[in-house]
């Protein structure tokens, strides 16, 4: 009688705070229920905590999960790590797969234990400049390590010592399902002043000073330039944190408060329209692992504006997707951004809604980010 395939998938969090992590994670916890329905396959969450889970219980419908959430800190890392240790020797899953490099050592500690595999995920800043030995020594063990952007990967061997054949890249995705083309959104011109003829100008990043590379500072200096060749030209920032306070300065400093908005927190459920009320996505990073953002932008039909240090070059496809700039020249940004608002920008797919959605759905989507999980994990899953 065969053996059913166990899986172990451990997670930072799917819901009690939101970023790229637990996003890529959810989509991962996707594929892998999908490609693997008969496998028992058992997600241990860190900082979610059961009642959490139970309010999304259609989410995890059939599969076992373990939280640690309600533990206080900093009892609740240790709790975290001795639950993975008991349920790992309890299930001996063929394949363990860790969502943030931080849990890699555990791992270790299990192949070394139980001969146990093991796959993690190097996301973006979290896996650059690593000078933990443990983690260090637990990234050169990894049975496979996977980057969601070939800067990341690219980075991680560099640093790290790793061969390139260990480091695959698997690309952020996004469901497709959750973003259309529409005409921009009358309730939102009313909300904020708006003309249907103002050049919106939108940044979607969560505002706290770790995060400034995103390079709102940089659109802000950009705005006087590009409002002297376009004044209609109206930047908004959706997002909420601990830099606004900052922001505000600037924008009040600079005289900026005509023709900036912060519009705070915004719902899943409504950004597809502050997407489709832009006439340009920019975001400017230089530490960006990738940028979900971006195909949230392509796949509303958007032009889109990255950084060309970082990993925005993997999601707009170094360029062909969108237009990448220097993200530490605010003149160079004004004068890319002045390019597109009057669409004069070479790249001509940029002014292509519908062609710029299929191929960021082709590219990026569902059913091709599934398709190469499945690659990667049948070399461990038969």
């Amino acid at each position: 009688m065969t053996k059913p395939t166990n899986i172990h998938l451990w997670i930072p969090e799917l819901f009690c705070s939101k970023g790229g992590i637990q996003v890529f994670s959810g989509f991962l916890l996707q594929a892998v229920r999908t490609l693997y329905p008969h496998a028992n396959l058992s997600v241990v969450l860190k900082n979610d905590s059961a009642n959490i889970v139970n309010q999304n219980s259609d989410y995890l419908a059939d599969i076992r999960t373990y939280c640690s959430g309600s533990i206080k800190s900093p009892f609740r890392t240790i709790f975290f790590a001795m639950q993975l240790i008991g349920l790992a020797i309890a299930q001996k899953p063929n394949i363990i797969i860790t969502t943030h490099i931080n849990f890699a050592p555990i791992a270790l500690i299990l192949k070394k234990l139980i001969g146990t595999k093991y796959i993690a995920i190097a996301h973006g800043v979290e896996s650059w400049n690593i000078q933990n030995l443990l983690l260090k020594k637990s990234l050169q063990n990894a049975d496979l390590i996977l980057a969601v952007s070939n800067f990341t990967r690219d980075r991680l061997c560099l640093e790290q010592n790793i061969s390139p054949d260990k480091v695959r890249v698997l690309h952020n995705t996004f469901n497709e399902k959750n973003w259309k083309i529409d005409p921009k959104p009358e309730y939102l011109l009313r909300k904020y002043g708006l003309r249907t003829d103002n050049k919106i100008i939108l940044t979607v990043s969560r505002l706290v000073a770790s995060e400034q590379y995103k390079g709102y500072d940089r659109l802000l200096e950009a705005m006087p330039v590009i409002r002297q060749t376009i004044p209609e030209a109206h930047y908004i920032i959706v997002g909420q944190g601990s830099d606004r306070d900052r922001i505000e300065q600037i924008i009040e400093q600079n005289n900026l408060n005509d023709c900036v908005t912060l519009a705070g927190f915004i719902s899943d459920r409504d950004l597809c329209d502050f997407y489709n009320l832009c006439d340009l996505f920019a975001m400017p990073s230089k530490r960006e692992g990738f940028g979900i953002v971006y195909l949230e932008a392509l796949a509303c039909g958007k032009p889109v504006l990255g950084g060309n240090m970082d990993g925005a070059v993997d999601a707009l496809c170094h360029g062909k997707f969108g237009v990448l700039t220097n993200p530490d020249d605010s003149n160079e940004i004004a004068e890319t951004i002045i390019q597109i608002l009057l669409g004069n920008h070479k790249n001509e797919l940029i002014y292509q809604p519908d062609m710029l959605r299929q191929k960021a759905v082709i590219t990026f989507g569902l059913a091709n980010f599934q398709q190469i999980v499945s690659d990667y994990l049948s070399i461990f899953l038969y």
